[in-house]
This record gives C-alpha cells, structure tokens and sequence, in this order.
C-alpha cells in the first residue's frame, strides 16, 4: 500500500435525508419565530434590532439590559414578549428604599399556625422587568445578581430555582444622575447583551400616534412555554465551526491585548478587556441569531451582528480614556471592525453541520 494513499482523508458522505431533515427543523424553528416576531412589530413601531436582539437574548438564555431614554417603548417591549409566548410577567419598579426580600421574597411568621411560610418574590416569573435597575442599591443589585446567574435564590436556607424559561431584562435611562447607583462591572458582565435604543424616525413616530393615540393593539399569544424551552435546546445545538468560534475568541482577546491584533491606539485605554463570559456568550448569541435566520449553522457574520451589544458593556476604560471623552461602545465598534473574520462559504459551513 502506498504511504501516499494512507495519508489522504476519506471524504466526507453526505447523507442527503439528514440534511433535508435539518433544512426543515430550521425552517420550522424560523417560522415559529417569524410569528412570534410579527407579533411583536404588531405593537412595537421600528426598533427591529431592539426586537432581534431581545429574541436572541430569549434563545441563548441570557439576560439583555436595554438602556434609552423615556419613552422609546423598552417597557412595553418586554411586556409585549411576555404575553406573545405566554409565560408570567412581573415588572419591578427599581427605587433606592428596596431591599433585598422584596424581590426575591421572605419568611413570614403565621400567628395562627406557629411556623414561617415563604412568600417568594416578583423575580420569580417566567419574563422580570428590572425597571431603571441603576436606582437599586447595592444589595438589592446583588440578590439581583444570584438569580440572574445561579437561576435560584435562597430564603430561610432553602434555595427554589427560578421558572423555566426564565428571562431578565432590565432598563437603563442614561440621562438620570440623581439617585443613581452605577451598574459595578461584574453586575454588567451577567448581562449576555447591552442593548442602545435611539429615537424613532418621523415616518415611525407617525405611525406610533396612529396605532397608540387610541386603543393599544391587544397582543395575542403565539408560542407556549414549551415552544420557548424547544427553542433554546434547538439553539444550543446549532453547528458552530472551530473557525468561527476560533473568530469569537479573537475578537475578545482584541480587547485584553489590542496591539497583538493590530490595534496599538487602543493601548492603554482599555484597563480591562471582556472576560471569558463575552467569548460564552458571543457563541451563545450567534447561536440564537442563526436559529432566528432559519439556519442550523453559525456564520461568522453572526458573531459580527450581535458582537457590538456582547461587547460594548463588558469594557474597562482607562482614566485616559474617560479623560478624552471615549466610550466603551465606541472602543467595541473598533475591535469589531478590525478582527479580520475567516473567509467560509455558507454551503461549507452547511455540509458540516449535517455530518457533526
């Protein structure tokens, strides 16, 4: 036998009814979605990336902090999402006199009976609504933190897990300075996402007088819960090449040494780049993103779209940085731009993906 021939690889056997399969999974999955999204833009007017972002975010299985000023319809967005797939929705008004227990819950003493029962408290539904989460004071922003990223809390010893699905989504105004408490770095780093909403334009702002001036558009449920947790499975199974996630990685790692990736004018106005979790969570996120495409596979233009929101809160600036006015979201966009992505045709990424 020649050497020669041992050394070249079998070639790789598409089975045809595996790949249609997988192509009308994706399709079905992309149609439930499809749904649920037009169900959303029923009520909401504009704010398409708000919208995308946030059904990613419910896919991956992580939490999204929106951050705009009043009235841009961040509220009734998550509320809105609430009703469409059907699950619990409790909105938690953040203000600097909450404590602790009364978010997630406290013992209470029944007179008549002798014992303590347990009330749990409004962080235990399916989809919470941390309003203005930057009035909470700290503590209440750590119990916050425990079911955010443990998805329990504990009262009295005893530790109940959080609904399944279970999503936070907390809002930001940036424009309030009084009776603020900043978000600390590792409360901002639970947050898969960091989602910027802007103003609407004028043909959008027309259309929200005439759709909201009277009755508001009654939202109608599309998904169940189960719908919602068959989703998420489908999500984390979706095909991510080594490429791709090798492309993730570099792009975080841009962040902690910029000069290795060619970007020596970030040197020295990052303190602290993204941590591990932004490389988990861009992978998680391109994840949600292709399954919202109808794809069974991540392209590398998928950690590209949902990079900026993954990033732009995860970043430390430097007080020279803070000195010349620059943002994190502003360095995001930088290191995004720069990272070169490898070069993979879809119809590769595909073929892959029906043999893993």
């Amino acid at each position: 036998m020649n050497p020669a021939d041992s050394a070249v690889a079998d070639p790789i056997v598409i089975d045809n009814s595996d790949a249609n399969a997988a192509s009308a999974e994706s399709e079905k999955d992309a149609a439930l979605l499809e749904q649920l999204l037009f169900e959303l833009r029923a009520t909401i007017v504009g704010q398409n990336r708000l919208l995308e972002r946030v059904l990613v975010s419910l896919l991956a299985g992580g939490h999204c902090l929106i951050e705009g000023v009043p009235g841009l319809a961040k509220t009734l967005t998550i509320e809105t999402l609430a009703k469409a797939i059907g699950g619990s929705f409790t909105r938690i008004q953040m203000t600097p006199d909450l404590i602790p227990s009364d978010i997630v819950g406290t013992r209470i003493y029944r007179g008549s009976t002798e014992t303590f029962d347990v009330e749990l408290g409004p962080v235990h539904a399916n989809v919470v609504l941390a309003d203005e989460i930057n009035r909470a004071p700290a503590k209440v922003q750590s119990a916050l933190l425990e079911i955010m990223a443990e998805r329990q809390v504990s009262i009295g010893g005893t530790t109940y897990p959080a609904p399944d699905p279970f999503l936070v989504l907390a809002t930001q105004n940036p424009i309030e300075s009084e009776g603020v408490y900043q978000l600390p770095e590792a409360q901002r780093d639970r947050f898969l996402m960091r989602v910027l909403v802007d103003y609407p334009d004028a043909a959008q702002e027309a259309e929200i007088v005439r759709r909201m001036g009277v009755d508001r558009p009654l939202t109608r449920q599309v998904l169940s819960l189960d719908n919602v947790s068959s989703l998420q499975r489908r999500a984390r199974s979706i095909y991510v090449d080594h490429q791709v996630l090798e492309y993730a990685v570099s792009i975080v790692i841009a962040t902690r040494r910029p000069t290795d990736y060619g970007l020596p004018e970030l040197d020295g106005l990052l303190a602290y780049g993204a941590s591990p979790r932004a490389s988990l969570g861009l992978v998680a996120a391109a994840r949600g993103l292709a399954l919202l495409r109808g794809r069974a596979y991540a392209l590398p233009q998928d950690v590209f779209d949902v990079g900026f929101e993954v990033l732009n809160h995860r970043l430390v600036l430097s007080y020279e940085a803070l000195a010349d006015g620059r943002a994190g979201s502003e360095l995001a966009s930088e290191v995004l731009s720069r990272v070169p992505a490898p070069r993979i045709a879809p119809s590769e990424l595909h073929d892959r993906a029906v043999v893993a």
